[in-house]
């Protein structure tokens, strides 16, 4: 059992970069796979795909990779943990990396970068934080 599934998500990303492992393969929840579309839609990783049915199912993610064989991310951080939740207005959400990562912020619109929710006027709870 995974007391903190995000966490285990980021752990088992960061894990597969470090070793060059071309795709890696996590239990499914809604929340892990809209977090993985997002991570896609950023440009981190290539593709996601969910396999099996019921409780045999999992989401596939296809890792990204430069030309030098460099993983695109370049480092991971949980923000929000279980036991201490981080909740932030539009208008001071973080800007990681100098604006080049992406801080992904749980919204009431869904998940979304912070680039969009700055956008959207919206502000929530910041899940976690991912840099090139």
């Amino acid at each position: 059992m995974v007391t903190d599934p995000i966490s285990d998500l980021l752990t088992r990303l960061r894990n597969a970069s470090m070793v060059s492992k071309p795709s890696v393969s996590i239990p499914h929840s809604n929340f892990k796979f809209e977090l993985a579309k997002l991570l896609k839609n950023e440009g981190y990783v290539s593709d996601v795909k969910v396999s099996g049915e019921g409780v045999e199912k999992f989401i596939d993610i296809d890792m990204k990779y430069s030309d030098e064989g460099m993983s695109v991310i370049s480092g991971m951080n949980r923000l929000s943990k279980p036991g201490q939740r981080v909740y932030s207005s539009f208008d001071k959400l973080p800007r990681n990396n100098g604006g080049l990562g992406t801080v992904v912020v749980s919204t009431s619109r869904g998940l979304l970068s912070d680039s969009e929710a700055r956008k959207r006027k919206l502000g929530g709870e910041l899940i976690c934080e991912v840099w090139s």
